[in-house]
């Protein structure tokens, strides 16, 4: 089987075991990927990105652990090794989505939730992408949303030409209605990142997800984004997560509010008609 001498002689120096094959992963957006074959009999996963931003893997590295530190939350891969330039994870053999593993997965997510976090943000910054993410703690979740999530990459997705001014004050105003709109809750333990991309349909029934962009925020986050780019049996996720935490009257309404994070961010990254989506869907809020 092919072995890349590069990938296998760094996973070797950070794991202490041979790595008999090396295999390229394709579909990630940001990162280089191979799949590693190790002498013990395990599977692993390395993921690098030249000229990394700092700290980007230590940081991905501590927000798989936050999530994973919650009894009965949601399932992550277990971090083997990190460094400045790679993370690798235990290997992940997926299968096809299913109803049992989405229910699972539905009270796994509204446990990890519930588990909650000191404050609106995070002890430390992050990476949204290869974006940087300002986790700065705000005291309520309409100035965290505001200040920390849209403004920022509003701004940088304006001074770009890749939203319109105009498509840009709708956004900005709808972001202004946060503490309207949405009802107070304890900040949750949020995933940050949680499109379906993220989401893995293990074959021992388990989802795992991957590549958080952890803080603490509103619950209604993950579940937005979960729906904005879609989710396999996500009815069943959503059922299963009400028997464990039931959301606030009229949740479905609000969604599009949280979606216009994630879409001014992609945005930014991918460019595309993404702004106007944002501002489409900002417009029924102002």
């Amino acid at each position: 089987m092919a072995r890349q001498p590069a990938v296998a002689g760094r996973a070797e120096q950070l794991l202490g075991s041979s790595v008999i094959s090396t295999a390229p992963v394709a579909g990630g957006d940001v990162c280089n990927a191979v799949k590693l074959r190790l002498s013990s009999g395990r599977t692993a996963f390395l993921k690098t990105l030249p000229q990394a931003p700092p700290a980007f893997f230590e940081h991905e590295a501590a927000g798989l652990a936050w999530l994973a530190g919650v009894d009965d939350g949601v399932a992550t891969p277990e971090v083997l090794a990190v460094d400045s330039d790679c993370l690798i994870l235990s290997w992940v053999e997926t299968s096809r989505p299913g109803q049992d593993a989405a229910a699972g997965f539905g009270r796994a997510l509204a446990r990890t939730h519930r588990a909650g976090a000191p404050s609106y943000g995070g002890e430390t910054d992050g990476y949204i992408g290869r974006l940087p993410l300002n986790n700065q703690p705000l005291p309520t979740w309409a100035e965290f949303y505001a200040e920390r999530r849209i403004a920022p990459y509003l701004r940088v997705a304006r001074d770009k030409g890749l939203v319109e001014a105009a498509d840009a004050d709708l956004i900005e105003r709808a972001a202004a209605r946060v503490g309207e709109l949405v009802p107070d809750e304890p900040p949750a333990r949020l995933h940050g990142d949680l499109w379906n991309g993220n989401v893995l349909w293990a074959q021992d029934e388990r989802v795992v997800v991957i590549d958080p962009a952890a803080y603490g925020g509103h619950r209604e986050v993950d579940l937005a984004m979960l729906t904005l780019f879609g989710l396999p049996q996500l009815q069943h996720v959503i059922a299963a997560y009400e028997e464990v935490a039931p959301l606030a009257d009229d949740w479905q309404d609000r969604l599009g509010i949280h979606q216009l994070f994630p879409l001014v961010v992609h945005a930014c990254l991918f460019g595309g008609g993404y702004g106007a989506r944002a501002a489409k869907i900002a417009s029924r809020f102002v």
